[in-house]
């Protein structure tokens, strides 16, 4: 569904991405790991067109999508929650959420009925403005508004910094629910064992260079992980925890 082939980004004379490639197969979620500074955010802002590379192709449902405006991928069916939120803090629940609404293409489309359904404490703080939300709740704020888009693929950028580690656990469900519905989701994390327990591919990223790709179980058992990129101290525990954790989840849904 996206294809990243061999970017190369820039902010002024900094070159901050180097020859980054990436794909995310329809339905899936997939990750982007790595440390504060490592080209997360930057690699998902090239995608959306707000820092366009200076060489190499973007992708999306095989069209080059490469420097298009934000505006138009969005009408294309990408949609975006920055790590910063970017809520109008003067404006309503019910405000922000009307203002990003768009018609999509599908039968099962997001309104602000089922964007309340998937985040009842929504419905709750309808009234209220966005800046007198708590940061969690700006966070969900912020997914719906994506979702109101009616996208087909959303990018996350760091939806766990900052957040108590029960709207972690929330956040992860809903994930999960997004992904049962339909969406395909690139999320850039270095929250590792949150991600890994909901994605089906991984890459990994330091410097600006994508240093390691593969399934979680690959991101397991592969040493390289460890020794090559040392992203978060005891790593390789948390990739197996993650593993593990998803292992027991399925077994349970099956009984």
């Amino acid at each position: 569904m996206l294809e990243v082939e061999d970017i190369h980004t820039f902010y002024g004379l900094s070159h901050i991405l180097f020859g980054v490639s990436l794909s995310v197969e329809q339905g899936q979620v997939a990750c982007l790991l790595g440390r504060n500074g490592a080209g997360k955010t930057t690699t998902l802002k090239s995608i959306l067109g707000l820092a366009p590379p200076r060489q190499g192709r973007i992708r999306f449902k095989e069209e080059d999508i490469t420097g298009k405006a934000p505006f138009r991928l969005v009408r294309r069916g990408i949609g975006y929650v920055p790590d910063d939120r970017r809520i109008f803090a003067d404006l309503t629940v019910g405000e922000n959420l009307e203002i990003a609404a768009r018609q999509g293409d599908r039968r099962d489309l997001w309104d602000k009925k089922r964007v309340y359904e998937l985040f009842p404490d929504l419905e709750r703080f309808e009234d209220r403005k966005g800046g007198f939300l708590s940061g969690g709740e700006q966070k969900m704020l912020a997914i719906g508004r994506a979702l109101m888009g009616n996208p087909e693929f959303l990018l996350l950028d760091e939806p766990t910094e900052g957040l108590a580690p029960a709207l972690v656990r929330v956040l992860g469900e809903t994930i999960t629910t997004l992904k049962e519905a339909g969406l395909t989701v690139l999320l850039a994390e270095q929250n590792v064992k949150f991600t890994l327990k909901m994605s089906d591919y991984g890459y990994i990223i330091d410097n600006g260079r994508i240093c390691y790709r593969g399934t979680v179980e690959e991101l397991t058992e592969n040493e390289e992980v460890k020794r090559t990129c040392g992203l978060v101290p005891g790593m390789q525990r948390l990739v197996k925890d993650a593993l593990l954790d998803r292992i027991a989840a399925a077994v349970e849904q099956d009984q």
